[in-house]
C-alpha cells in the first residue's frame, strides 16, 4: 500500500507547477525533449538540446520531460543532468524505469519526476517503484494506455496519473490519438493532475483532450518538428478558455 504520509511538496513538484500553470487561465504543457522516435526518425534537427530547453523555460514551460533511453530515442542521462543544471523548472525523466537503482540514477542527475509504465510493469512491481519514486523524494507519473489500468491506478491514488495516447508496447508507432484519452479520462482518481500523452499535434487535438478531462498536455514531436518550437509551444499553451 502507498503510504500518503511520504507524498508532500517534494514529491508532488510536477503537477504542482502544472496545477499552477492551469490556474493562470494556459494549458499545461510538457514539453518533451527527445533526440529521435522510431516513428518519427531525427528530432533534434541538429539543434542544441540543452539550448533548447533554456528557451523553452524561458518562455514559460512548467515541466520538461528528457527521454534518457539510448537504443531507440537516442537518450542518455547525462542530457537530463545537462539540462537540469541550467534550468530551475521540475524535469520529468522518461525511460524504461523498472527498478530502484534506476531511481536513484534519477534523483542523482537532477529529475524532479519519473515516469512509471503500467504496461511494461507487474503490479506489486509498479507499486513499489511508486512507493520508492516517493520515500526518494520523485513525483511518479503513473502511465496508463487501457481501462485496467486505469483502474489499477486507481489503487495507487496518485497525484500525477498519464493517459499515453499510443501503445508503448509498440514504441507508440500505431495509430493511437486522442480518442484514448477521451475513452479513459473519466476513470481517472479525481485528486491526481491528469496528463494526455503522445499524438497531440494540434490545438484541436488539445482542445479534445482537455475537453475529455485532462488537466495537461504532454507534446514532443509536434514541438520539436516545428521550425520555431518555442512559438510553437506558446500557441499550444495559450489555448485555454471555455474548457476550464
Amino acid at each position: 500500500m502507498i503510504m500518503e504520509e511520504i507524498k508532500n511538496c517534494n514529491t508532488t513538484k510536477c503537477s504542482t507547477a502544472l496545477w499552477n500553470k492551469r490556474r493562470k487561465g494556459r494549458v499545461p504543457v510538457i514539453t518533451d525533449i527527445k533526440i529521435k522516435s522510431p516513428g518519427e526518425g531525427d528530432l533534434i534537427l541538429a539543434r542544441d538540446p540543452v539550448l533548447l530547453a533554456e528557451n523553452l523555460e524561458a518562455a514559460g514551460v512548467p515541466v520538461i520531460s528528457v527521454v534518457t533511453e539510448v537504443e531507440h530515442y537516442g537518450g542518455s542521462p547525462e542530457l537530463l543532468y545537462n539540462i537540469a543544471k541550467v534550468v530551475s523548472v521540475p524535469i520529468l525523466r522518461k525511460d524504461f524505469i523498472d527498478n530502484r537503482d534506476q531511481l536513484k540514477e534519477t534523483v542523482e542527475i537532477g529529475a524532479s519526476g519519473v515516469l512509471l509504465i503500467a504496461s511494461m510493469l507487474e503490479k506489486n512491481q509498479l507499486f513499489k517503484l511508486v512507493e520508492e519514486s516517493l520515500f526518494l523524494g520523485l513525483e511518479p507519473l503513473v502511465e496508463t494506455h487501457n481501462e485496467a489500468e486505469m483502474t489499477l491506478a486507481r489503487e495507487l491514488n496518485p497525484t500525477f496519473l498519464g493517459i499515453n495516447n499510443r501503445n508503448i508496447i509498440e514504441l507508440e508507432t500505431d495509430n493511437g490519438n486522442v480518442n484514448t484519452t477521451e475513452k479513459l479520462a473519466a476513470l481517472a482518481s479525481k485528486e491526481a493532475l491528469l496528463v494526455s500523452e503522445s499524438s497531440i499535434s494540434s490545438k484541436e487535438d488539445v482542445s479534445r483532450a482537455i475537453s475529455a478531462g485532462a488537466h495537461a498536455v504532454l507534446i514532443g514531436t509536434a514541438i520539436l518538428k516545428s521550425k520555431d518550437p518555442v512559438q510553437t509551444y506558446k500557441n499550444f499553451s495559450e489555448l485555454l478558455g471555455d474548457e476550464l
